[in-house]
């Protein structure tokens, strides 16, 4: 269940010692993003058996599920999983975690607290640092991307939900006391997003003043160091007890039945400059002009790669690689396909058609098409059959038909995992 959180001003420092300096504008550590996965509880409310981080949900060990969200959202380079035996935790994780986000381990402690410290000198440089559940396996981008927004913009930050039945107050004998007004409450989810240097140092004020919190937004509000609220999800369920594990299976149930199959679009332009080389589908095609662009300018991989983001809900091609960043000047556009590719079926999906049209006058691509397709079924995984390429003149007309530049559009039909692609 979710923390219940005042919506009201963190209390400050009781006395001069515990008041511990947090500046909130130190300069950010280098090495980007990463997040920390405490999963180091016993799970005992959840019943005997396997501990619940490594139990099967849909078919995949819950804690490696929420590993696949964190590597899907694009927003971290790397995590770290806190839990009770690291060597254990490999073991049972072998084989299910995505490939292109790296994973380190660290030992959890007697309390959360301790875990999170465990799990921060592990992740060792980076800008933010996102804490969460390791058992909440449905937090999707758009919640992770918020809370790392806010938390480069305030310092720190955590989701909360609105409290949406009657709130009420109880004494030690669980009697009723009063009504409480549940506009000055929200409940607080994870991941909640700090920057590093300010949970460490409230880390290290709770354990110098033997304070213990029951999470990192509250130590991070003791220490004197306001928290942002950002909007968080109804859906973001922590998995605790047997009837939650249920639910989780009836929500991926209801995905399966109701959301098995996503469409998305694509589009990409690019003025046509002297000098460059055309390179269509991985193709490079003689001809006296290319497509301007900082990477090799593949109208067709750029077009398909964004039709395939969006079905899966995922950041477009020009958040997963930025053209500000000179790692991607130059770069195979078949290679970033490639990536994305990767990246939805961490997401959950599989490919089950690709459709692509490019708009340009010159040069004619019947002679092309085959070889083309061939690159992007091997990029993606898939039959050739599944990839559909065709090639329109502009007519004379719009800046395709006077030979100023290309367009190319796409639509990718996926299916989440658990599917069956047509042939």
């Amino acid at each position: 269940m979710a923390r219940r959180s005042r919506l009201s001003p963190p209390p400050s420092p009781s006395s001069e010692s515990e008041a511990m300096a947090i500046s909130s504008d130190a300069l950010p550590s280098p090495g980007g993003n990463v997040a920390i996965l405490v999963a180091a509880g016993q799970g005992l409310r959840a019943g005997p058996g396997v501990l619940k981080q490594f139990r099967s949900v849909g078919g995949v060990p819950l804690l490696a599920r929420t590993v696949r969200a964190f590597a899907a959202s694009g927003e971290v380079v790397r995590a770290v999983l806190v839990v009770p035996d690291p060597k254990e935790a490999r073991s049972r994780l072998s084989g299910w975690l995505p490939a292109d986000l790296p994973v380190a381990y660290a030992r959890g402690g007697a309390t959360r607290q301790d875990s999170t410290a465990a799990g921060l000198e592990v992740a060792e440089a980076a800008e933010i640092v996102l804490v969460h559940d390791g058992v909440r396996p449905f937090v999707d981008v758009q919640l992770i991307r918020r809370v790392v927004g806010a938390a480069k913009e305030w310092g720190a930050a955590v989701p909360v939900v609105p409290v949406r039945e009657t709130l009420k107050r109880l004494d030690a004998r669980g009697a009723i006391v009063e009504t409480v007004d549940r506009q000055a409450y929200a409940l607080a989810q994870t991941p909640q997003g700090f920057r590093r240097e300010i949970l460490q140092k409230a880390l290290e004020w709770a354990r110098a003043c033997g304070r213990v919190g029951t999470d990192e937004a509250e130590i991070v509000e003791q220490s004197g160091m306001p928290v942002a609220r950002v909007e968080g999800m109804e859906t973001n369920l922590k998995i605790t007890t047997p009837s939650d594990f249920a639910m989780a299976e009836r929500i991926l149930g209801a995905d399966s039945a109701a959301g098995a199959l996503r469409v998305g679009i694509g589009y990409d332009v690019h003025a046509l400059v002297p000098g460059r080389p055309l390179i269509l589908g991985g193709l490079s095609i003689p001809h006296s002009t290319g497509p301007a662009g900082h990477s090799d300018g593949d109208l067709i991989c750029h077009a398909a790669a964004d039709a395939m983001l969006g079905a899966a809900g995922l950041p477009d091609i020009g958040q997963l690689f930025p053209d500000t960043h000179p790692a991607y000047r130059g770069a195979s556009s078949l290679s970033l396909l490639e990536a994305v590719s990767r990246r939805v079926a961490q997401a959950g999906f599989g490919l089950v058609n690709l459709d692509l049209v490019l708009v340009a006058e010159a040069p004619r691509l019947v002679p092309h098409l085959s070889a083309m397709r061939i690159n992007l079924a091997r990029a993606l995984a898939c039959a050739p059959e599944r990839i559909g390429i065709k090639g329109k003149r502009g007519e004379g007309l719009s800046f395709e038909g006077r030979n100023e530049g290309m367009a190319a559009h796409a639509v990718a039909l996926l299916i989440r995992d658990g599917g069956t692609p047509q042939p």
